[in-house]
């Protein structure tokens, strides 16, 4: 048995100076094969939730923006011993700003929040060659608390630029991940590693430095919106050369009023927790309800 099934749904409301819409998809899919199945296969599961909620103001010389993000995703395979996460994500953030007389400029000031729901794992095998997993992250280990101060250029709600030289940044961490006892030796062998830029025995990492944030949304072409969000990061007490980059693409794609198809592509840089780039790209299709 293949059941695919598919449902997103968009809400968007007007009322005084507020404007808020919310984006609420759902998608589930399984395939199951029984033991005289010949062509190959492997009864599998996956499931994947996601919501945007952006709630904005805009009133005489102030704007004010908001927006929560909530991706969650999980997969299993038949005789898989643990199900796993494909997508855990949670951030909150916040931008207001005061026009600078009759421009698309704005004095401005940002907060920002994300961490994940859920715990995350690396996977492996005992020394019997048994299935085991330790436990990697949880929520708020990493979290990532940001606010700044700028300035924003926005040309409307879909497209926008804040600039903020003047960022503070707090990365939280459970101290499970960073104890290593007292031992010297041990204490430089973590530091030379680091747990996302935290030190031994450390549950917290402050860093000053300047951030810059993007926002644009585009028709591509009648029934086809991109959004894109890309997120910069220096921090000035430490290898400011070395800037943290999160691009976000998402790309939705109207069949016709009921079907729709949705792409979303993810590349974080961030060499506190990974010497290189990560990337995560998912596709959904489903059936599509509005209000």
């Amino acid at each position: 048995m293949l059941l695919l099934l598919g449902f997103l749904k968009k809400k968007k409301s007007s009322k005084g100076p507020w404007t808020k819409v919310t984006n609420l998809s759902l998608l589930f899919n399984q395939a199951a094969f029984n033991n005289q199945w010949q062509s190959g296969g492997t009864s599998n599961y996956a499931a994947n939730f996601g919501l945007t909620h952006d709630a904005n103001y805009s009133k005489d010389k102030i704007t004010w923006d908001n927006r929560i993000v909530i991706d969650y995703g999980i997969a299993n395979q038949k005789d898989q011993e643990f199900t796993r996460k494909t997508n855990d994500r949670f951030e909150l953030s916040s931008l207001v700003g005061k026009q600078i007389k009759e421009t698309p400029w704005y004095y401005s000031f940002f907060l920002n929040a994300r961490t994940q729901l859920t715990n995350g794992y690396d996977f492996g095998e005992d020394e019997d060659g048994n299935p085991i997993r330790s436990e990697t992250t949880k929520i708020l280990s990493p979290g990532y608390f940001q606010a700044g101060l700028g300035m924003l250029w926005k040309k409307s709600d879909n497209l926008k630029l804040n600039i903020a030289p003047a960022t503070a940044r707090l990365i939280l961490v459970n101290s499970q991940f960073t104890n290593v006892g007292q031992v010297q030796s041990a204490i430089d062998a973590f530091n030379q590693i680091g747990y996302f830029g935290v030190k031994a025995n450390e549950t917290s990492r402050f860093e000053f430095g300047a951030a810059i944030g993007g926002y644009g949304k585009f028709t591509l072409l009648k029934n086809v919106v991109m959004e894109n969000v890309l997120n910069l990061y220096s921090n000035y007490l430490e290898d400011p050369q070395n800037i943290d980059i999160d691009y976000t693409m998402n790309l939705v794609m109207s069949v016709n009023k009921w079907i729709t198809a949705n792409v979303a592509f993810q590349a974080i840089y961030d060499d506190n927790a990974v010497k290189g780039f990560q990337i995560r790209e998912a596709l959904g299709v489903g059936l599509t309800y509005g209000f």
